[in-house]
């Protein structure tokens, strides 16, 4: 018998459709051979559960894929040596995966599929020894049919997977492996392939919607289609008869259709049953949403007849001390504090999503660019996309296409990123065969791009070519754009990259680029950034004060591995770009953007922390971050005025700053008022004793007992009475007790650290750090003890059902 166990079998009433996940029982070797054939010997291989990131793991080392190469988009002329540039991790080499798997139910008539959601990189597939497929391009969902390649009865079949990432062939750190989900498909021989159906919602109004569906099922004579709405109700249904098409087309209509929307992501199935003389032989869920999307010259972008503006983010796709090791509960976490944030929109740059996250942004409301590649034909990396373009870039636009053009949270294609053919006749022929591509095979969301070279595109006809003309930085040139531009209206496809590390406040208070530290740092004074780029303020006041600048996806969301702007050199191996440091734990700049983009919601939050022995009588800006239009700080009692926020001062306008304070140790207290002058909210940052113990901070009180859930734990450091220990970083050990779950990985944020994530220890940055707790496949509690000299443990206990 095979050794495989299946998880997440997926199986409809009274249909032969079967779908399992391959997740267990797999082997893993970093060394290459001949490994495809049934009889091989890998009992001595590792033992690894997919999804599977193997260079998470480490050891971080500068050695790790170094470059001497000029980042051109950065305005570099020179060649330098560029180490942690993707992460400093050892994701370079070859890896090869074996599973011994069966094929339940498997027989005369039946079909099987694998789908691989996607395989870093250059994945080459085997089955029973034979050569299956391949597919190079690591960010890409895949399938092969495999139904000539199992055995006839289904049982003891080999499946190897070898898989190769080249020297420099990413700008940051791209994980390695099977590090997203593989599917095992089995269904009759007539069936609906994957992405086999296309869903089109128009003459949308409150009192009904017309869907089109557009069904592949090949050898069929009859298809019927149920919407379900996200009530369980069956709202409309359609049969369709025919012998002679490999394509059925019905039409429906939704009355009083529940529209998605960020604020209400309303979802609807179509289940579509599949008949083959009289017999039912396949049935197939597709979940979408209703919505309209609508660009309006001068007046901006109207979802459901509503204007707004993209409150977005870009993300790269690892999950910070995890990888990029696909995990739902990760991805979750990551969305909810967006969210809180006031984020609307995610942008999947510069690669294919995993579809884990576009059904999260469809169920949670998020607005999506989809965006396949960082490069075209012309190189930015020596091994990057560019060697797969000419043969490879319409089969990867068309999975990608196919994968999602039926998720209500896609808005977006986005054709590429900064691409160096920006400015040459060739960029043009380029954009526009991917752009015919998109439409092609979805008419119904915008095309976009996110150029950075404005002048150029303007002139030489690319930014015109697309729907929406995207822009990364370059807030100065807007208004040419807008005014040479049919358009009228511009993104900011990517915005700010105001650099910062949490907790880290430097003096004096500048705004500035291009600064550097001896201690490899950025402050967190929100007032640094890139040559290229500039701070929030300024992205924020484009947006309100023009309807034609339609929003903008700052840069980035989440800290990330990889990218170590400006130090570009080990130690230093991932970004200073987040809002939201590796580790998950927001910086003072979340704060920002959340005064700002929830302006209902309060925010009061007061920078920085006030304990600075030596800074005595020293100037100490304080700033406060309010949704409140005005303020009175108070230190130590004693009052340092009033601020109001200035409409026509860059920074004033959405910061209260009082420059000239002095530090005193003791208590920093800001009271807000209202638009009336009326007090209705009060914040206290007061002076830390010595460090006393542990504080513990679960997400989530109880998580699923599915082997996979987890709950992240923000520990930190604190005095007798409860205040934070700014400057601590010692070392802390984690233990785990109970049958429920066990230490997973940790973070603190510190962009320097080289602590291993997966090891039970973590030294803390600025006093804090993130530990993550998995649960087990059994029912129980967890307690997660942290614990360091000089200082009182802490734990927490979560409950694991």
């Amino acid at each position: 018998m095979s050794a495989v166990l299946f998880a997440g079998t997926v199986v409809f009433a009274q249909s032969p459709r079967q779908e399992f996940l391959l997740e267990k029982g797999w082997k893993f070797t970093r060394t290459d051979g001949e490994y495809t054939g049934i009889a091989y010997d890998d009992t001595r291989w590792e033992n690894v559960t997919v999804p599977h990131d193997w260079a998470i793991y480490g050891p971080f080392d500068a050695n790790n894929d170094a470059q001497v190469v000029a980042i051109t988009q950065n305005f570099e002329r020179m060649a330098s040596l560029k180490t942690g540039r993707t992460g400093g991790l050892p994701y370079v080499g070859t890896g090869w995966y074996r599973l011994k798997f069966d094929v339940p139910g498997f027989a005369e008539g039946k079909a099987a599929e694998l789908l691989f959601d996607g395989a870093m990189s250059y994945a080459k597939v085997y089955v029973n020894g034979k050569y299956v497929g391949e597919w190079p391009y690591g960010y890409n969902s895949f399938h092969f049919d495999i139904t000539d390649f199992v055995n006839k009865d289904g049982k003891d079949n080999t499946l190897a997977v070898r898989l190769e990432n080249l020297p420099e062939s990413s700008r940051w750190y791209p994980g390695a492996g099977l590090y997203r989900n593989v599917h095992l498909i089995v269904t009759d021989k007539v069936h609906i392939p994957v992405w086999g159906t296309q869903v089109i919602c128009s003459n949308i109004s409150e009192k009904s919607a017309a869907v089109n569906i557009r069904i592949s099922a090949e050898g069929a004579d009859k298809v019927t289609t149920e919407i379900v709405a996200r009530n369980g109700k069956v709202v409309s249904s359609s049969s369709k008869f025919s012998k002679e098409t490999a394509v059925f087309e019905q039409n429906l209509i939704v009355k009083k259709p529940e529209l998605w929307s960020p604020e209400d992501p309303a979802l609807y199935k179509a289940v579509t049953s599949v008949f083959k003389g009289g017999k039912l032989v396949d049935k197939y869920s597709t979940t979408f949403g209703i919505r309209t999307i609508e660009l309006i010259p001068d007046k901006g972008f109207f979802l459901n007849g509503k204007s707004r503006k993209f409150q977005g983010v870009c993300n790269h796709h690892d999950l910070g001390p995890l990888g990029s090791a696909i995990n739902e509960a990760a991805l979750r976490h990551q969305l909810t504090l967006l969210k809180d944030m006031g984020c609307d929109a995610i942008r999947t740059s510069h690669n294919m999503p995993a579809p884990e996250l576009v059904r999260l942004c469809d169920e949670m409301g998020l607005m999506m660019m989809v965006e396949p590649f960082d490069e075209w034909d012309i190189r930015k990396c020596r091994n990057g996309y560019h060697l797969l373009f000419d043969e490879w870039a319409e089969k990867d636009m068309v999975n990608m296409l196919h994968a999602y053009r039926n998720s209500a949270s896609v808005v977006f294609w986005s054709i590429g990123n900064e691409v160096p053919s920006q400015c040459d006749k060739s960029g043009y022929d380029t954009a526009k065969f991917l752009v015919d591509i998109c439409h092609r095979e979805d008419p119904t969301r915008f095309t976009t791009c996110g150029m950075d070279q404005v002048i150029c595109v303007l002139k030489n006809g690319l930014a015109s070519l697309l729907d929406v003309p995207g822009f990364n930085y370059r807030v100065h040139l807007y208004q040419q754009a807008y005014d040479t531009l049919s358009h009228k209206i511009v993104l900011g496809s990517e915005t700010a990259s105001t650099i910062s590390s949490r907790g880290v406040y430097k003096f004096p208070v500048n705004k500035t680029s291009r600064v550097r530290y001896e201690d490899l740092q950025c402050s967190s004074y929100d007032l640094e950034y890139c040559s290229w780029s500039n701070v929030p303020d300024i992205d924020f006041a484009m947006a309100q004060d023009h309807d034609w600048s339609i929003g903008q996806f700052v840069w980035t969301g989440f800290d990330y591995l990889g990218e170590p702007t400006p130090y570009n050199l080990m130690p230093n191996h991932s970004s200073n770009f987040g809002i939201i440091d590796l580790a998950s734990i927001p910086k003072d700049r979340f704060y920002l953007y959340r005064s700002v983009w929830r302006p209902d919601v309060e925010t009061l939050h007061i920078l920085p922390h006030w304990t600075w022995p030596g800074r005595e009588g020293e100037v100490t800006p304080v700033f406060v971050y309010t949704n409140y239009p005005s303020a009175e700080l108070f230190i130590n009692g004693v009052s340092q005025g009033v601020r109001t926020k200035d409409v026509s001062d860059e920074q004033g306008r959405y910061r209260l700053m009082w420059n000239e304070v002095k530090y005193a140790p003791g208590e920093v207290k800001v009271v807000a008022f209202d638009n009336n002058g009326k007090r209705v909210a009060e914040r206290t940052v007061r002076t830390a004793g010595d460090p006393d113990h542990f504080e513990l901070k679960v997400d989530r009180n109880a998580i699923k007992a599915d082997g996979k859930d987890l709950a992240y734990v923000e520990v930190s450091i604190v005095d007798k009475n409860g205040n934070l220990c700014p400057s601590d970083n010692r070392l802390v050990s984690f233990t785990t007790e109970g049958k429920g779950g066990s230490y997973r990985a940790s973070a603190n944020g510190d962009p320097t650290c080289l602590d291993l994530f997966h090891l039970p220890q973590m030294h803390l940055f600025n006093g804090k750090l993130t530990a993550i707790v998995q649960a087990s496949e059994i029912a129980g509690n967890v307690v997660l003890k942290a614990s360091a000299e000089g200082v009182r443990d802490g734990s927490v206990t979560i409950e694991v059902k």
